[in-house]
């Protein structure tokens, strides 16, 4: 099935629910990377800096001190390898290459965990654009050394107040500044969320990973793997994994939600407890109380810290090509754990509630082959695991 259709939707989910203001902007980003997507110099481009600066491709690792403790077979796609620390970077260049080729001279961002912003900053700075990055001040507070990365690679870190002060309401800010300066202004979102055609957009940067993994594993295993885990927020990471292998029937899908407190709390795991509703521009499944207001989310992990989902996601669950499922914040630290102390590789907080979950799926389908996508490495998390030891 080909996804979205013209107007934006997966199945039921997705669309375009935006100001008057934005319409023309929208037809324009789409018009634009509908044409550069098939551009040869574009691609040709876009593939250099993956290769040369960001360092793809990134190693399928088998994790065999892990794989005996969790009763798996377990290949670690090394996103966490890449020039930043996470996948985000694979979205934003090309984004930073398209906003280029629209001729805008400023790019905003939202983030969460700090990874977004640092990949925005980082390309602004390769490419010359000013840059704002709107951020939660919890998010601030917690992930303060990816702010300060940012500030030094010259962009401007702008703390949001309102609401929960996290990635929702940083969400929000840089779509309200968007709407006022959409001439000079290109919006570099950051994952498969938002309107129509960002969810498109997005995705086509980060299937990279799950193209990568379709040769890698067919090298290490001559067969394509039983299982691909991968945490989701928003969900690009996730997407970008299972996109590529979406008609391989038997290649299942596990996304792993952040279940906050406990799997009793009603402020997490948008695919499992969520309704569908509408946040920033599309339609998908929502944390939401029982008037239709957005619920405020938690979780440990920072770029998990979202009361919805990417709409394709959403359709994913519905159809049932994918399972979801959710893992406490006290999983998510004891699989940080796990794979530092099996693997000597500290993973991110979000990419550690996918660790955490292996030990589940290894007593549901022991000796199962598994990829799982270690979106970002877990410096920035040092402190907040730290503080939760005491």
């Amino acid at each position: 099935m080909k996804t979205p259709d013209s107007k934006g939707y997966f199945g039921e989910f997705g669309g375009k629910f935006i100001p008057e203001t934005l319409t023309r902007c929208l037809k324009e980003l789409e018009s634009s990377f509908n044409f550069l997507k098939k551009d040869k110099s574009f691609n040709k481009e876009l593939s250099f800096y993956l290769k040369e600066y960001a360092h793809r491709p990134t190693s399928l690792y088998f994790a065999k001190n892990l794989s005996k403790r969790v009763n798996l077979k377990v290949y670690l796609k090394r996103e966490d390898l890449l020039h930043t620390g996470a996948h985000k970077i694979n979205n934003t260049l090309g984004q930073a290459l398209l906003a280029r080729y629209m001729h805008k001279k400023r790019v905003i961002a939202e983030t969460g965990a700090g990874q977004h912003g640092v990949a925005t900053a980082t390309v602004a700075a390769l490419f010359g654009f000013q840059c704002d990055v709107y951020m939660g001040k919890v998010d601030i507070e917690r992930q303060s050394m990816n702010v300060f990365r940012m500030q030094i690679l010259g962009s401007k870190v702008i703390p949001v107040i309102s609401g929960s002060q996290t990635l929702k309401d940083a969400c929000s800010e840089a779509i309200r500044d968007w709407v006022a300066n959409v001439e000079n202004t290109y919006y570099l979102l950051g994952s498969v969320v938002g309107p129509h055609p960002y969810p498109l957009i997005v995705r086509y940067f980060q299937t990279v990973i799950g193209k990568e993994v379709k040769r890698q594993i067919r090298d290490k295993e001559r067969r394509l793997p039983d299982y691909l885990v991968a945490c989701v927020g928003g969900g690009s990471n996730a997407i970008g994994l299972f996109h590529p292998f979406f008609d391989d029937k038997k290649v299942k899908f596990i996304g792993v939600e952040a279940a906050g407190y406990g799997l009793n709390n009603k402020n997490a795991a948008s695919l499992i407890k969520g309704k569908t509703g509408v946040l920033h521009g599309a339609k998908s499944l929502i944390l939401q109380d029982k008037y239709g207001q957005i619920s405020e989310a938690h979780s440990v992990a920072a770029g998990l810290d979202y009361p919805g989902v990417g709409p394709e996601h959403a359709f994913y669950k519905v159809t049932k090509r994918a399972e979801y499922v959710a893992v406490t914040d006290k999983e998510a630290i004891q699989g940080f754990k796990l794979l530092s102390k099996t693997e000597g590789i500290i993973p991110a907080l979000e990419s550690s509630h996918a660790v955490a979950y292996l030990k589940k799926l290894g007593r549901r389908a022991p000796g199962s082959i598994v990829v799982l996508c270690l979106s970002g490495r877990g410096d920035k998390d040092l402190d907040i695991v730290k503080a939760w030891e005491k």
